[in-house]
């Protein structure tokens, strides 16, 4: 039974509470991290994106013996009809470098490394632990957590809360709202294995060469969906993501979704013959920064998918958990540090250092209401028409009938109207900016 009082308890060993714990427990803080699952990542086979940056912030000498799958050296885009798609690729010429900046890794792996890290710095780990309450007193001022394993009050000076995006803690205790579906995706994802040598000659890979595909178009059905495909070491890792809220309104279902996307002629061939491995789904945050929840309160902080952090406009959600447990972490310190207690007041801090650090939080904060309130177009018109006036354009002998062309006049004449094309164009760099 744990008896003693914690400078912090971390609920969760994700990305965003493996940074929280491995920072403070490198200040010389009194740390104990829970984690429901087996080990860290038990629950998780997502491949992710990588940013190196922000991992040598944590443990600088990460490349030694953190479990990369590949450096990612290209990044494909596709606009997918029914039967065809047009590509646009960008080869990424800095990752040739000895110190690469971006690595593909599998969620599972990684995690579980990076938790290693968190005990060897002297974090105290529990696994297989669940936090059912949050403890507090009677000015609601959260002073720790109640769990699965004994009875009585675990107390801490503070509470990271990195529960993920549909954590019930923070919810239960009425500390902030709880996302409602049109703010959170699902991800459904496979894993196909297939040999080392067939995976770097399907996609035109060298060595530890990694590459990432993201695709919308037919796939979409009219919702907001976006397929992906990860060639990793030894295995193809693909998916798509959709809106919950979609998905209650049309009715589809998520693994109808990927098997369509599957199916594709531009997909088949590069799964052909694999085995596949595991199947997963996974709940992300979808919301921008005009929606932020509250961050922090008496006793609590929040980090990561559970505070609802999500960059849009970039790739890999991990990185932004790791910022944001990093950066809490730091202003929990700093508090500490000063002989201050963990009123809101003070861990304000954490919030006024988050905009700080990543402003593409702020710079980004219009594109998921462009993205959410327009799918057809953006998803579905736009890469069907795209994909049509390139197959006219490399048509062969023969050209379209009378009816087909007058058809694509018309359909070219709504895209690029005030409406269409040109108005989502003018409104797209708005939302950028």
């Amino acid at each position: 039974m744990i008896e003693e009082r914690f400078d912090a308890i971390v609920v969760g060993a994700g990305m965003a509470g493996n940074a929280a714990a491995l920072t403070m427990a490198k200040r010389g803080m009194k740390v104990l991290q829970l984690e429901r699952g087996e080990y860290s990542g038990s629950k998780n086979v997502q491949t992710a994106i990588l940013d190196a940056d922000i991992v040598e912030q944590l443990t600088p000498d990460f490349r030694e013996d953190a479990p990369l799958e590949r450096r990612l050296v290209e990044q494909r885009f596709w606009l997918m009809d029914r039967r065809s798609h047009v590509g646009l690729r960008y080869r990424f010429n800095d990752c040739n470098d000895e110190r690469p900046n971006r690595y593909i890794v599998i969620r599972a792996l990684f995690d579980k490394w990076f938790s290693r890290k968190v005990r060897e710095a002297g974090a105290t780990i529990l696994y297989q632990t669940t936090v059912t309450e949050l403890a507090q007193n009677r000015r609601g001022r959260v002073i720790g957590v109640r769990t699965d394993r004994q009875d009585g009050i675990i107390h801490a000076d503070v509470v990271v809360l990195a529960e993920g995006v549909n954590g019930l803690l923070g919810t239960c205790a009425g500390l902030r709202e709880r996302p409602t579906p049109d703010q959170v995706a699902l991800q459904v994802k496979e894993m196909h294995l297939l040999p080392r040598e067939t995976i770097e000659a399907r996609f035109n890979l060298k060595r530890d060469e990694g590459i990432v595909i993201e695709a919308a178009g037919s796939i979409s059905r009219g919702m907001t969906v976006m397929g992906f495909i990860c060639a990793n070491r030894e295995c193809i890792s693909l998916g798509i993501g959709c809106l919950v809220s979609d998905l209650q309104r049309t009715g589809e279902t998520p693994y109808a979704l990927l098997n369509r996307f599957k199916r594709h002629p531009s997909v088949v061939p590069l799964i052909n013959g694999s085995e596949l491995k595991e199947y997963s789904a996974h709940l992300i945050a979808k919301r921008g920064y005009n929606t932020i929840p509250q961050l922090c309160g008496k006793g609590w902080v929040v980090v990561g998918d559970a505070a609802e952090l999500n960059n849009t406009s970039h790739r890999g959600p991990l990185n932004v958990a790791m910022i944001s447990g990093r950066i809490a972490a730091e202003a929990i310190f700093r508090v500490k540090s000063r002989g201050g207690r963990s009123t809101s007041n003070s861990f304000s801090l954490y919030k006024k250092m988050l905009n700080e650090s990543y402003e593409d939080l702020k710079k980004y904060k219009d594109m998921p209401a462009l993205m959410h309130t327009q799918p057809d177009n953006f998803l579905l018109t736009h890469p069907q028409l795209v994909s049509k006036a390139i197959l006219n354009f490399a048509r062969i002998g023969g050209r379209p009938k009378a009816g087909e062309k007058q058809s694509d006049s018309k359909s070219f004449g709504d895209v690029w109207s005030w409406t269409g094309l040109f108005g989502n164009g003018f409104r797209l760099p708005r939302a950028w900016r």
